[in-house]
């Protein structure tokens, strides 16, 4: 449920919630029947309000923290598998990033710098002044091989990070189509540049992420690529897999 959504239902119950204090207003001023008690609430009455003050107050926490700590996410897409599946729901820590910078391996929603109505979630493999190789279907963070137990297959491409750009199988990534800064934004020919990170997939060979479209950012506006000049942001970090209830899981 989005927060416009959720306000939206906390408002009908307050608007029920008001037509029922209105009506027992006006039943109290009304004359009391012969041998009745005007002013005497029924008991169901009694409980269907205390039920409606708890639903309000419950969705008032609702959406302050939706709105400024945590938000649901829908998993529609298999480029997380085996991690993530299809229909799985997420909770995403919209907080911690506005005191903390992103890890690596920490698994992120954020805005991916191409044209679309939703946010991306992949894994941050890497971070700012940082050296990214893909050789051989073995991913290397400054020469160290990753031990990544949580991938789908191993990347069936080349990939370096050199000479100001990003390499896929020999061929540059395209400013055009891609978000790779211009040269003045990068402080090594080599490492990725600040405020910029490399996301990937655990389904990596079935995957949108860094090998496709560049760099994704934690603010500001896109360098480059078909979302150039416009806004650019991290969500929040995926901490929790809560639904199906079978699959309930910390993610790491």
């Amino acid at each position: 449920m989005s927060p416009i959504q959720l306000l939206g239902f906390i408002a009908i119950l307050a608007l029920i919630r008001i037509v029922l204090t209105l009506r027992t207003r006006l039943r109290t001023a009304a004359p009391a029947p012969a041998g009745g008690d005007a002013t005497t609430a029924t008991p169901a009455y009694v409980v269907l309000k205390e039920y409606l003050d708890a639903f309000i107050v419950a969705g008032l926490v609702a959406l302050l923290l939706i709105t400024f700590v945590v938000r649901t996410f829908f998993i529609p897409t298999g480029s997380m598998e085996p991690t993530l599946q299809i229909h799985d729901v997420l909770l995403a820590n919209e907080f911690e990033y506005r005191f903390t910078k992103p890890h690596d391996g920490d698994i992120i929603v954020f805005l991916p710098p191409i044209p679309t109505t939703d946010d991306f979630i992949k894994r941050l493999i890497g971070s700012p002044g940082e050296r990214l190789r893909v050789h051989s279907g073995i991913v290397y963070r400054n020469g160290v091989a990753l031990v990544e137990p949580y991938i789908a297959a191993k990347p069936a491409y080349e990939l370096e990070i050199k000479d100001y750009g990003i390499y896929v199988d020999g061929t540059r990534l395209e400013p055009e189509q891609s978000n790779v800064p211009p040269r003045d934004k990068w402080q090594a020919p080599d490492r990725i540049p600040e405020g910029c990170y490399f996301m990937m997939g655990d389904n990596r060979n079935d995957s949108e992420d860094s090998h496709i479209w560049g760099f994704a950012q934690t603010g500001g506006t896109f360098y480059a690529g078909p979302e150039k000049g416009k806004n650019a942001g991290f969500t929040g970090h995926a901490f929790l897999l809560f639904w199906p209830p079978g699959r309930l899981r910390i993610l790491k």
